[in-house]
């Protein structure tokens, strides 16, 4: 959580630090002298394009059509078993219940809150 707001503050002052930069940017080009009016002339026409004759194209040739493909053995429907290892050697362990687990991490004294300082 510490993390997170130690992330959330830098990005403001990296934020905060790049909206003064473009203020300042800001500033420096409101005080340059007002640059020279462009004058309103007429375009120089371009010449016209030459018409070019189009290419002729080579007949296109007859694609080869593929044989169908017939008499394909039928998609299996179920699952091959999956062969089982033979745990001689393994021993059978067991874990301990969930509710164990959550109370030795809750008494956990880095988790629980400070000690107030003041009595209610």
């Amino acid at each position: 959580m510490a993390s997170t707001k130690f992330f959330i503050l830098a990005l403001f002052v990296a934020l905060s630090f790049t909206i003064m930069d473009v203020s300042v940017a800001a500033r420096q080009l409101l005080q340059l002298p007002p640059l020279p009016a462009i004058s309103n002339s007429p375009l120089a026409t371009l010449p016209p394009l030459p018409t070019l004759s189009q290419p002729t194209l080579p007949a296109v040739q007859q694609q080869p059509s593929l044989p169908k493909i017939t008499g394909l053995p039928p998609l299996p429907t179920t699952l091959p078993t999956l062969p089982t290892m033979t745990t001689n050697g393994i021993p059978n362990l067991a874990l301990p219940p969930l509710a164990s687990i959550i109370a030795a991490i809750s008494s956990l004294p880095y988790l629980s809150p400070p000690p107030s300082t003041t009595s209610p």
